[in-house]
């Protein structure tokens, strides 16, 4: 079987693409620049060099794979038009030259995020059924390339993955949280409560979908095995890194000083203008229900595992 990922030398992509291998998957992917496909040596890969937001590259592409995963996109951008032209345009490029080239695809896999719905409403975990309402302009971004993909519907077999936070090895998100725990301070906005997964839970969902026949035409939140509140994600971090960090809730209203604090621990950190509407809101919970009916979905790896195997990564490859 031949499958197409983009997005694939980033930190979900990469990790895909190694348990695509795993399954004798004849793998490509889509690299606008192949200097920097380090997550990807070693494997069985076939790198294919073209721009999703330029269309005159995908034309010389022969589409024949039987699956196509489309990972690609950014979270953090210095402007929305950033995150337009890559989660919208870049996406509606890909999927309608796939509509136009390939009539035998088995399934087209569209990564999108929990984002494009938004938080909580009234303290209750949003499912398929919640009516989107992204509070950031990457929200917006991602429910934009959400509505690109099923706009193909009819002529594409496609499946929508929603993830919430991901987390692991090879993530550089999380990792700003890491060096600040390491460091012996927290600071925090709010106390809130998180659904979060860690990657080879959201690699296998993905891959389940993949496979089942019932997920075509369908949206799936793939989450980690249960909700979280901000104490006990840092309670995590802070046991496998063996700190005790004095934690300092930061009032709102001072939300750009604690930006400029957060940019001092890293300075391509994931916090940031447009992520600071996301962080202010107290509820980010979603329901894997539907994924765990249809698709047999089960999240194997509970916090303090995978918080473990990302400090030990992220220490291996002198990341911390």
């Amino acid at each position: 079987m031949k499958a197409l990922v983009t997005g694939g030398t980033g930190f979900i992509g990469s990790h895909l693409v190694e348990a695509l291998s795993k399954e004798t998957h004849e793998v490509y992917c889509i690299v606008r620049n192949p200097s920097k496909i380090r997550f990807l040596k070693g494997l069985d890969v076939k790198i294919i060099q073209a721009d999703l937001s330029n269309k005159d590259s995908l034309k010389k592409i022969d589409w024949q794979f039987d699956y196509i995963f489309n990972l690609s996109g950014i979270t953090k951008a210095k402007n929305p038009e950033e995150f337009f032209q890559s989660n919208y345009i870049g996406t509606q490029n890909l999927v309608e030259i796939v509509a136009k080239k390939n009539s035998s695809l088995k399934r087209f896999i569209h990564l999108s995020s929990l984002a494009a719905v938004g938080p909580c409403r009234e303290g209750k975990p949003v499912d398929e059924e919640t009516e989107p309402a992204p509070v950031s302009e990457y929200g917006k971004s991602k429910l934009l390339g959400e509505k690109a993909v099923d706009f193909f519907k009819d002529k594409l077999p496609i499946t929508i993955i929603r993830p919430p936070a991901v987390y692991g090895p090879r993530d550089s998100d999380f990792l700003t949280f890491f060096k600040m725990i390491k460091s012996g301070i927290v600071l925090y906005l709010t106390e809130g409560i998180y659904s979060i997964v860690y990657v080879d839970d959201l690699v296998n969902g993905i891959i389940l979908a993949s496979k089942a026949e019932n997920a075509k035409g369908e949206t799936f939140f793939i989450s980690g095995p249960q909700p979280h509140s901000t104490q006990e994600i840092v309670s995590a971090i802070s046991e496998v890194l063996s700190k005790k960090p004095l934690k300092i809730k930061i009032p709102k209203i001072l939300g750009n000083f604690f930006i400029k604090i957060f940019e001092k621990f890293d300075k391509k950190s994931i916090i940031n203008n447009d992520k600071l509407k996301e962080l202010v809101q107290p509820c980010w919970i979603c329901s894997p229900k539907k994924a765990e009916k249809l698709l047999g979905y089960k999240a194997k790896i509970n916090l303090k595992e995978g918080m473990e195997w990302t400090a030990k990564w992220y220490k291996e490859n002198k990341w911390l």
